[in-house]
């Protein structure tokens, strides 16, 4: 047999002439990709064509060896006993035909993506946070079949950003539709999507809608939308045709379909091929105390990584790409979308593994600045449609960083935040540099201030007149428009003028140059030598320490 075998797709039937033609577009779909030599379809009751047709126009055209595949979601009555009893009472009309029986389609990534796409639609730019699902299957007398149903479920609210998915049946099992659409209304739901777990259009699907409808009307404050169902579509056909293979291999398998560790699923892509490494529970005690076996060193790289629906705001440190946290890495390598500042470490964004959204907040001293909250709605945005959002500056977040602002706005619209803090250029610019900003019988403080508003601007909090009397050292970050101006101030309220001062340039990176002078002779230099941003500014004693 090669795998080129001709495939007889069995289906169960239905009275919807609607259900029966996408079934024959199916088919015809299927034989239009050319992958096997021939394909037929047939249905074992309710419809017409009949499986002993399809069967022998198969064999009418010199088929011996068959494919069999009932397209069916879930392995129930049908699939287990009255389509292998009807391809029994075939091959006894049939001397010598051979099949393969293919397994049930569900569940699979391919229709959990299908399905995501039918609620997207219906939801038509609603946010998936604020969504339940009522996922509707068939409902069966077969345990097990129910249970599959319940399994989708679960894969489907999976790294996708629903604010959950619950089961439930149109026939023969519990929950029933209303008692679902219940359910979600008093655990709070105001949106809800019903999607029905069904391939073709029928009587079922029909009532499913028709109920979810009748749910709405009694309940006028809840908006209840019902989604399409699977129907004939690419992703189908690529299905049937797995399965096909699959049953020529006599590939029968575990759960491999849906195991993370071997395809990639919505919010577990760091799993595929990796070693697995023991886990830190989010629920253990912090403090590595207590009996839950902390892993002996202690440290907790194996923490989970950043979660779907969550925005890390990653301090990448003051330029160097290897600056950057081991936490911080870690959130980068796991995240989906990633804004960068214009300071972020430009090596740390290009590394990002293959796929990922980046998005430069542009946010350049004198250049165009993307507007705080336009950043703010965008982290939101993507964050709510179940991605893992990283938020990536350079130094440290909450350093002149702005990184509070969104931790509100991300607080204010219910998204979940993570906190990375990152080395600040304000003490790394000045040791790159080879000045420690305290020093024992040198400096006993040091004080990091915005050079961003000039001294006398009416939004400036800085009292600079106490900063001149103070004796320690003085860290100025975003100065260089101000430096001159700056240093004026610091002279005329008591500071030395010939207190040292250092100027770094681009810290840590190749191009890093810095120039030691007097506090008096700084905003001269800084204009002659025309020091772009970023640069960092340190006045005070420890500046004479510099070998």
């Amino acid at each position: 047999m090669n795998d080129r075998t001709p495939l007889l797709i069995v289906g169960h039937g239905t009275r919807s002439a609607a259900g029966v033609a996408q079934f024959a577009a199916l088919v015809d779909r299927i034989r239009r990709r050319g992958t096997v030599d021939d394909v037929d379809g047939g249905f074992i009751e309710l419809s017409r064509p009949p499986l002993t047709d399809a069967v022998g126009a198969l064999a009418g055209r010199g088929h011996r060896h068959l494919v069999a595949l009932p397209l069916v979601l879930a392995a129930a009555g049908h699939g287990k006993g009255d389509i292998p009893a009807a391809l029994a009472r075939e091959k006894g009309r049939h001397p010598g035909l051979r099949y393969a029986y293919g397994r049930p389609l569900g569940p699979h990534p391919l229709l959990h993506d299908t399905l995501a796409e039918r609620i997207d639609a219906a939801l038509a730019g609603a946010d998936r946070a604020g969504t339940w699902i009522a996922l509707i299957g068939r409902g069966s007398t077969d345990p097990d079949a129910n249970a599959e149903v319940a399994k989708v479920a679960r894969l489907l609210w999976e790294g996708r950003g629903y604010a959950g998915v619950e089961p439930g049946f149109i026939s023969l099992a519990e929950p029933s539709v209303p008692a679902v659409l219940e359910r979600l209304r008093r655990l709070g739901a105001r949106r809800i999507v019903v999607a029905p777990y069904f391939l073709f259009a029928g009587v079922l699907p029909d009532r499913i809608a028709a109920r979810s409808r009748e749910f709405a009307v009694d309940h006028p404050g809840l908006d209840v939308r019902v989604a399409d169902l699977i129907g004939d579509c690419d992703a189908l056909a690529d299905l049937v045709l797995e399965r096909h293979a699959e049953a020529l291999r006599g590939d029968i398998r575990m759960n491999c379909d849906t195991c993370a560790y071997r395809v990639t699923l919505p919010g577990f892509v760091d799993k595929v091929g990796r070693p697995q490494t023991p886990h830190h529970h989010p629920d253990d005690p912090a403090d590595g105390s207590g009996h839950h076996h902390h892993h002996h060193h202690g440290d907790h790289r194996h923490e989970p990584a950043l979660r779907p629906g969550q925005v890390a705001v990653v301090g990448g440190g003051p330029g160097p790409d290897d600056l950057i946290t081991v936490r911080g890495q870690a959130l980068l390598d796991a995240a989906d979308v990633v804004v960068a500042d214009r300071l972020a470490p430009a090596g740390l964004v290009r590394r990002l593994r293959p796929g990922v959204l980046v998005v430069d907040a542009a946010k350049v001293p004198r250049g165009p600045a993307m507007a705080q909250d336009t950043i703010n709605a965008m982290l939101i945005a993507h964050a709510r449609a179940g991605r893992r959002v990283v938020r990536l500056k350079g130094g440290d977040p909450y350093v002149f960083g702005r990184g509070h602002e969104e931790v509100l706005a991300c607080a204010a619209a219910g998204v979940e935040t993570v906190l990375v803090p990152g080395v600040s250029s304000a003490v790394a610019a000045p040791a790159l540099a080879g000045v420690p900003v305290t020093h024992r019988g040198v400096a006993h403080d040091v004080t990091v201030v915005s050079g961003h508003l000039p001294p006398g601007h009416p939004d400036s909090l800085v009292d600079w007149a106490a900063l001149a009397r103070a004796r320690g050292t003085v860290v100025l970050l975003m100065a260089v428009e101000n430096i001159a101006k700056i240093a004026a101030v610091l002279v005329e309220h008591g500071r030395a003028p010939d207190t040292p001062v250092l100027m770094v340039r681009d810290a840590g990176q190749p191009g890093q140059r810095s120039w030691s002078l007097r506090l008096d002779e700084v905003g001269g230099l800084a204009a002659r030598v025309d020091v772009t941003p970023p640069a960092v500014f340190v006045v005070g004693p420890v500046v004479g320490l510099r070998g």
